[in-house]
């Protein structure tokens, strides 16, 4: 391929092929005009489907097993401490711009997660959404800071992401949604025009929040939708403005960059929360050794660990703990048992019936049959419940096993198995709709564009092969 190309990727964080590619493509007439001559179409995620780890398997055509990083939330080791964020410092595998680094070859990284604490690279990079507003240092090398700072205005004008976006309030998550796209891309084409790069890399997180906030006043298939709503018609003016913004940095891009539009997972109305500890209580999994009389986070609740057998977490997907004799501190599962202890579990989460009393259609994964190497400390089972409609709710002392009000504040959208995928201006590339592209094929397909060798331990593939 050619050693002296130029590629930009403009990341929609929770891009969804319903939105882009059908609902609202009259609205995205950028969008629309780069799929008429790319290659184009749906983008299979990982599992699960989580912004971290998945903009780093995009970059390193590696699994979340591989990485070691199960989520924006994992466990640091087999005590019973909880989860921890995943930051940075938990990604120690090769990405795209080190690879390309190493070649001498500069690279321009605008909110790529994970990034902050910011890890210099060869070239520039601009902290995520993990960056706090406190954060004393934001980008690196920290000279760039003072000319995103000019840019906007002055500082703490630059918003990586909005805090408690789910109890923010509406009308406040609606202004920085708006903003916090508006700023992002006004810094990403000031870079681009005075940095010299070889590789682009931006990612908007705002489509993100939008859908997780916004999502039951867009789509009649959630429970909660009513037309006429206030914010009826807010999704098509957020995509006209994203669009809009896109175009003009399409415009600053040199004529010979490569495009890449992407997502890292797809969105999906949430039809309801199952209370995950909850149900592990009443099938006799889990003891606590007080009841709570109000739901309370797990991590906040007296456990026996003398009589548990499982416990799990909340979130977009459930992470399910298994506690194991010489693994947990306290383990009561003997190891030659944990497989068929296991498999029970898995088979009755799978059984495990709706508010309608038929079956809820929860899917089931152990890390092992979905990754090639299974790192750092995995969930013993990952589960999909009601295969994404429904979330993960890790609270226990709900009045029932079924709610409809999420346990972290509102959320309408959970997050989907399938992104998007746009590429164009790659000599002799496909064209027209594809179908079977991967995410972990990104960063495959990057490197092949420079015509630089995979990253050890790849998965991926190019697409261009």
């Amino acid at each position: 391929m050619a050693n002296d190309a130029r590629v930009a990727v403009i990341g929609i964080d929770c891009g969804t092929p319903q939105i882009l590619f059908d609902d609202l493509k009259a609205e995205v007439p950028n969008i629309a005009a780069l799929m008429e001559r790319s290659m184009h179409g749906p983008l299979a995620s990982i599992t699960p489907p989580i912004t971290v780890p998945a903009w780093a398997c995009s970059m390193s055509g590696m699994t979340p097993g591989q990485l070691g990083v199960y989520g924006f939330r994992n466990r640091k080791d087999n005590s019973y401490d909880g989860l921890s964020i995943a930051t940075a410092d938990a990604i120690h595998e090769t990405m795209v711009w080190d690879r390309l680094g190493a070649e001498g070859k500069k690279s321009l990284l605008i909110g790529v997660p994970p990034s902050f604490p910011p890890v210099p690279i060869e070239g520039w990079r601009v902290g995520c959404f993990l960056t706090p507003p406190s954060a004393k240092s934001y980008a690196t090398p920290s000279e760039i800071e003072g000319e995103i700072e000019d840019e906007l205005g002055g500082p703490g004008q630059y918003i990586f992401d909005i805090p408690n976006f789910r109890q923010a309030g509406m009308d406040r998550v609606l202004k920085d949604v708006f903003d916090m796209t508006e700023r992002r891309f006004k810094v990403a084409r000031r870079l681009v025009k005075n940095k010299p790069w070889d590789f682009f890399m931006m990612c908007e997180i705002a489509s993100d929040r939008l859908h997780h906030v916004f999502w039951e006043y867009y789509d009649p298939r959630h429970p909660k939708y009513k037309a006429g709503s206030e914010f009826e018609g807010i999704f098509e003016k957020y995509y006209r403005m994203l669009d809009k913004e896109l175009g003009e940095l399409l415009a600053v891009l040199p004529e010979d960059a490569i495009t890449i539009i992407m997502s890292d997972h797809g969105a999906r109305p949430m039809m309801g929360g199952l209370c995950f500890n909850d149900w592990l209580i009443k099938e006799g999994y889990l003891t606590l050794t007080t009841t709570p009389t109000e739901p309370t986070p797990i991590a906040k609740t007296e456990k026996d660990w003398s009589k548990t057998v499982a416990w799990g977490d909340g979130g977009y997907y459930g992470r399910c703990f298994l506690n194991v004799k010489g693994r947990e501190p306290q383990g009561i599962i003997e190891p030659n048992d944990y497989e068929s202890v296991r498999d029970e579990l898995a088979a009755r989460l799978e059984a495990a019936p709706g508010p309608d009393g038929d079956p809820l259609g929860t899917k089931v994964f152990k890390p092992q049959d979905v990754y090639p190497d299974v790192r750092g400390v995995a969930p013993d089972l990952i589960v999909y419940f009601g295969d994404l409609d429904w979330r993960s709710v890790g609270s226990v002392g709900n009045p029932s096993l079924y709610t409809y009000e999420n346990d972290t504040g509102p959320d309408g959208a959970n997050h989907d198995r399938t992104g998007i995928f746009i590429m164009k201006g790659m000599p002799g590339q496909p064209t027209g709709h594809t179908e079977g592209m991967r995410l972990i094929d990104v960063g495959p397909t990057v490197l092949d564009i420079y015509g630089a060798e995979p990253l050890e331990g790849a998965q991926g593939r190019s697409m261009l092969s």
